[in-house]
């Protein structure tokens, strides 16, 4: 699992206007139920149309089904950021 999958996932679904996508896995080394792959944790700023008029938590579940599979399998924690 790295960035460039959930960037382009990201990408195609929304079309964004800014995007980015940060690997922090390395500040979570040796965390308690961290799978330590230092490909696990990521945080995402991401600006949108398709978010525009929904609330932060509607933006905030659509990126998690986006996102579905790799969050069953790959990504331990995901921050997310809805720039208006």
């Amino acid at each position: 699992m790295n960035e460039s999958i959930i960037y382009q996932k990201l990408t195609d679904f929304f079309l964004p206007q800014h995007l980015e996508i940060i690997n922090e896995s390395h500040k979570h080394q040796g965390h308690s139920g961290s799978p330590n792959t230092g490909n696990s944790h990521f945080s995402v700023v991401i600006k949108s149309k398709k978010l525009n008029n929904v609330s932060k938590l509607v933006g905030q579940r659509m990126i998690y089904k986006v996102l579905s599979e790799e969050m069953k399998k790959n990504i331990h924690a995901l921050s997310i950021k809805i720039i208006d």
